[in-house]
Order: structure tokens, then C-alpha cells, then sequence
């Protein structure tokens, strides 16, 4: 089976996360895919292949004999999608032969544009699978766990040689809580690789640095008809704090290693309102320096208007891996050889988000991060190519291969 069927079989299971939720997993519907991999793992003569009672999927194939003394590799992606749009009752279609032309998204009225999305030229001749335009297709990540299980079943029927190969599947890394639970002595790995990326060809060891921040603003509310002096206004107030935010640093204005605030909600009423932000920086120092300009404006605003008119909350979410695979380089020179050997060009880029990867890596399982062969992922305009995901099958085989002689 090659990986586009596996993933068109996954994406008909429903696993979008709830940042809202305590539980763990934050929806039990994970459960539904964990189920589904375990039994077809198991049928690919993976033995030790389980799910725990948090949704997180086990399993490892002993190392050829012979090769018990070589490098223990694991491979990870994660079960669920966004919540930035559905991924229920997913909607594809597939486009074969593809023309190089702009891809209307059904009778949805969204259109994946050429010019926003320039790889398309090189998508020429290709089969490309996209939605209908109203949900996610959800190949962030099913199409990683698809070419992981697809590189398995290559590797079991071709008796490829191989050190002990680890497979570990999370639940909710959307929100950021991908590798809270996951058990790293369990998993096994001297090291892995996500595959949790774009394009094919990508390797990524560089995330953001991430925190959450919150500001809760209390206001006072009277009759308009007798406001003067009594009336706060918390809507006015939320509105002045996200002005004193500098104006080009939204991701809507910044790439590559540039950071950023992003309002992702806002709520109010003239007594209360609430700002909800992520802020991101590759810099460690930029970093923490965003995070003090969020608690200098805390306190001018409580000055400005009272003692606790507004209460910041931060929570830091993750942290840059580069500190961690630059101890171990060998991870992505040979992911570049991997990549070479299937005919591409590897293309090293530093990640504007994070991945499980990030966490694992500080939790002692160095992990940089590989494209899965798709792009626009979180958004109706996602889309992948069934030959990308070929590639990056072919590049976890090699990748196992290379390790087998380490």
C-alpha cells in the first residue's frame, strides 16, 4: 500500500484537539485512530505495539541480528489536527496529471493560487490531493504517520538490515502538548526524526521559542446617560494595549527567523474583556525580551488606570531545539544524505511554529524535524502530492539504512 492510501484511510477519522480541554488526551476521538494504527501495526508484525491510557502508540521492531549494537532510530508524528478549521467528514479530491493551474476547492469558492504558492509549478504532472475547500484534509499530520507506516512495511517486506527501529504516535501536539506524556526511556530511540513538516526535502532543527499570554481586563460599567468619571470601558483598554504592541511584528508581516505577537482572540463587554496571544521568537534573548514589553505594559496600564485593572498571565509553551541537535549535527548531515539519495535537494529552514520534536529533544530524545510533502497546512487550502509522499517514505528508509551502519 503506498502512503496517500494509508493517509485517505486516516483521514476519514475525526481527531481535532481541544485547547480548552484538561483531559488527556483533550478528545477521546483520538483514540479512534490510536486503535486503528495499533491493529494495523500489529499486522505489519510490529508485536510490542500498543495504546496507552493517554493515546500515545508504542511499537518497535528488534534490530536485525547482527545489528543489535547499531543506532536505535525512531520515527514520531502525531494523531491529531488543528482546531483552526474541522477535520470531520473530510471532503478530498484528487487531481490527476495535474496541469500547474490554479485548484478550485469544489463549490466552496476557495482557490489554491499559483502565485501564492510557487512549489506549485514543480507539482506539474503530479497527482495532488486537496479537500472541497470546507474542512482540513488533515495530512498534518496523518500523511507523517501514513509514510512512517508505509516506510515500515517496506522495510519488513524487503528485509532491509536495520538496528532496532522505534515508532511512537502522540496525541494533541496542536496544542502544544504533544510530548507532555510521552515516555521517552519506553519509546526506546538513541534519537528520531518527526515527520511533521511540509514540502519534501525539508529538514528543520530550529523552532520558536513559545509562550501563551493572556490579559484579563476589568472595566466599569454604568448607565452611558451618567458615565463621566465612572464609566472604564475594558473593550477601550484591550483596544489601547494591542496598540502598544509594535504594528509589523504579526505573522502576517514577518518570516524566517523574524518573531511575532499574534492575537488569536478577543472577547469583551464594557466590564471585562480578554486578549489572548502566542508569542514567538527563534532568539532566546528577542524572546524573553517580547515577554517583558507584555509585562511593562501591564504595569502602565494599571498605572494609568488602577491597580489591577489587568492581569497578564504567560505560560511558556516550548523552546528552540537548536540547542540540543547542534550536540548531535550527524542528525541532520544525515538527513541530508537521505534526502539526496532519493534525487532531491535538501533545504534546511528553520521551523515558525514547533513541533513534538522540540519537547522531545529536551527530554533527552534528539529529534529534528522532516517535511511530509504537503503545504498550507491549519487551512482549507492544505494540500500534498501522492510522489512527495513517496519521497519522504523513500527518505525515512534511507535514513534507517544509514543509522543501520552507525
Amino acid at each position: 500500500m503506498r502512503a496517500y492510501e494509508r493517509m485517505l484511510n486516516y483521514i476519514k477519522v475525526w481527531t481535532t484537539s481541544d485547547s480548552g480541554s484538561e483531559t488527556v488526551p483533550s478528545t477521546s476521538r483520538q483514540f479512534d485512530l490510536a486503535n486503528l494504527l495499533v491493529k494495523e501495526m500489529k499486522e505489519l508484525g510490529i508485536e510490542d505495539a500498543h495504546v496507552d491510557d493517554k493515546c500515545y502508540v508504542y511499537g518497535s521492531i528488534p534490530a536485525t541480528n547482527g545489528y543489535e549494537d547499531k543506532t536505535k532510530l525512531g520515527f514520531i508524528a502525531h494523531l491529531d489536527t488543528t482546531e483552526d478549521l474541522t477535520g470531520k467528514d473530510v471532503n478530498h479530491q484528487i487531481i490527476k496529471n495535474y496541469d500547474g493551474e490554479d485548484i478550485t476547492l469544489g463549490t466552496s469558492g476557495k482557490v489554491i493560487r499559483t502565485k501564492d504558492f510557487t512549489h506549485l509549478k514543480d507539482f506539474k504532472g503530479r497527482t495532488i490531493i486537496t479537500t472541497d475547500g470546507t474542512t482540513l484534509l488533515g495530512a498534518d499530520n496523518k500523511a507523517g504517520i501514513a509514510e512512517i507506516m508505509t516506510a515500515i512495511e517496506i522495510i519488513q517486506k524487503e528485509n532491509i538490515p536495520h538496528g532496532k527501529i522505534c515508532i511512537g504516535f502522540t496525541p494533541d501536539e496542536e496544542i502544544g502538548r504533544g510530548a507532555h506524556h510521552f515516555d521517552v526511556e519506553k519509546f526506546g530511540a538513541d534519537y528520531a526524526f518527526t515527520l511533521d513538516g511540509e514540502l519534501e526535502g525539508q529538514i528543520e532543527y530550529e523552532n520558536f521559542n513559545a509562550s501563551s499570554a493572556t490579559f484579563e481586563i476589568k472595566g466599569v460599567n454604568v448607565h452611558p446617560g451618567s458615565a463621566k468619571d465612572i464609566m472604564v470601558n475594558s473593550q477601550l483598554i484591550a483596544m489601547e494595549i494591542n496598540s502598544m504592541l509594535p504594528v509589523n511584528e504579526t505573522p502576517a508581516t514577518t518570516e524566517g527567523y523574524e518573531g511575532f505577537y499574534h492575537l488569536m482572540e478577543i472577547t469583551g463587554s464594557v466590564e471585562h474583556s480578554k486578549l489572548s496571544y502566542i508569542v514567538r521568537d527563534h532568539d532566546g534573548e528577542k524572546f524573553e525580551a517580547r515577554n517583558e514589553l507584555l509585562r511593562r505594559i501591564e504595569k502602565e496600564i494599571n498605572e494609568k488606570y488602577g491597580e489591577n485593572t489587568v492581569t497578564l498571565t504567560i505560560k511558556h509553551a516550548y523552546r528552540n531545539m537548536k540547542e540540543k541537535i547542534e550536540q548531535c549535527m550527524h542528525l541532520v548531515e544525515n538527513a541530508k544524505k537521505a534526502i539526496e539519495a532519493v534525487g532531491l535537494e535538501p533545504k534546511i529552514s528553520p521551523i515558525r511554529g514547533g513541533t513534538d520534536g522540540a519537547q522531545l529533544s529536551f527530554k533527552g530524545l534528539p529529534c529534528p524535524n522532516l517535511g511530509t510533502g504537503g503545504a498550507a497546512y491549519h487551512g482549507a487550502l492544505e494540500h500534498i502530492s501522492v510522489e512527495g509522499m513517496d519521497k519522504v517514505t523513500q527518505i525515512a528508509i534511507e535514513l534507517v539504512k544509514i543509522y543501520a551502519e552507525i
